[in-house]
């Protein structure tokens, strides 16, 4: 490969950005410049949004009202409804069905696309961020032979969802849970989903398109779903009846991957990681079942120690905990990711709306290596 090529864009710069920082060395999160440590203990999902969208941390009286303009915002029309009953009829997997709905999302939008008006989309990214836990949650219900549950506006956006999932108004230790793997998950650089959506905001197109690529993008096994690996990973450790320690030995004896071990940022624990694994034993102890925590535990134990694991660099990144945080909330495996794009709407809505202050089409070039000057050959000659 020529020096001159970057393949996977490693390390290229492409954009400025106010939104993320990370240091990987340091193990540093920040969104506009507040640790993601804080805003995870401290913050709202609301106030991040607003955070990310507009700068600054709100106050009191700016959050309500935003909140309240985010909660009015949560009704779905009754044909996106129909579509995802027909989708789960198909049994078609929950991501795809979330990339129909939020490409749906747009036909029943009040205002017209106008790329110059930066207001208008970011009233639009605020409509998409209100509705897309509606539509998992109505998906999740059709495909269990359930009726949607009709969000509410006296719920926070962590509790309205969890609500809509099963019909109960969740308690405070799962709400707040919740809403903090939404503010963990919220933006992260310019990942590939996230770029992604920039790329088709270059272009002028609607918010509603950039974020119907994030999601595709997401979808991918290289992107997203190591959440829902690791869960399914540590289910078939319960199901082995082993010693942890023992199957993690095994496992590694065999050259077996490990999801949710590593990220192409952090050479040490991923900040995020560190909190859920709070988390995760917080809801264990809550419950009497601190067995999925242990497990994880066990298993960041054993990789930790270079003897047993010698590659370096490798750590857990936040898929290896949430995973577990997800299980514990009762949530489905296959609704991991798309509760990942459910919160990075968030960042995926607020970096096309800062590349749009200043835009210019990405359009990049591709060094050509196929063959040259040959002649045509009419077709009755080849």
């Amino acid at each position: 490969m020529a020096d001159d090529l970057q393949k996977g864009l490693d390390d290229v710069l492409v954009a400025e950005s106010s939104l993320s920082y990370i240091d990987g060395d340091a193990g540093l999160l920040a969104y506009r410049g507040y640790d993601i440590k804080d805003l995870a203990r401290e913050a709202s999902y609301e106030e991040v949004l607003s955070l990310l969208w507009r700068g600054e941390l709100p106050g009191r009286d700016a959050l309500d009202e935003f909140a309240d303009e985010l909660a009015a915002e949560r009704t779905i029309d009754e044909s996106v409804i129909t579509t995802l009953d027909g989708l789960a009829t198909a049994d078609e997997r929950p991501m795809a069905a979330l990339r129909t709905a939020v490409s749906m999302l747009s036909a029943s939008d009040p205002e017209e696309s106008d790329p110059d008006d930066l207001d208008a989309s970011l009233r639009k990214g605020r409509r998409i961020a209100a509705k897309v836990p509606t539509v998992l949650a109505a998906y999740d219900r059709l495909r269990n032979g359930q009726k949607p549950v009709e969000p509410r506006e006296d719920l926070g956006y962590a509790a309205n969802f969890l609500y809509m999932l099963d019909g109960e108004e969740p308690d405070d230790v799962a709400a707040e849970t919740f809403d903090m793997a939404l503010i963990l998950h919220a933006d992260h650089g310019l990942n590939a989903s996230t770029f992604t959506g920039m790329v088709i905001a270059s272009t002028l197109a609607d918010t509603y398109s950039a974020v119907t690529g994030g999601v595709s993008a997401l979808a991918g096994s290289l992107h997203g779903g190591a959440n829902q690996d690791v869960m399914e990973t540590l289910l078939e450790l319960d199901e082995s009846e082993k010693d942890p320690t023992d199957w993690i030995r095994d496992a590694i004896d065999n050259d077996r991957r490990i999801p949710g071990w590593g990220h192409r940022v952090y050479n040490v624990k991923d900040p995020r990681a560190e909190i859920l694994t709070e988390k995760s034993k917080d809801l264990g102890e809550s419950s009497g079942e601190k067995k999925w925590y242990d497990y994880a535990a066990t298993i960041e134990e054993y990789l930790t120690e270079e003897e047993n694991f010698p590659e370096k660099g490798l750590a857990p990144n936040v898929d290896f905990y949430s995973g577990t945080v997800y299980y514990q909330l009762g949530i489905d495996l296959d609704m991991y990711t798309p509760i990942f794009a459910m919160s990075r709407v968030g960042g995926w809505v607020g970096h096309v709306l800062e590349y749009q202050e200043d835009n210019r089409l990405i359009r990049p070039r591709a060094r050509y290596v196929g063959p040259e000057n040959r002649e045509f050959v009419p077709i009755d000659e080849r």
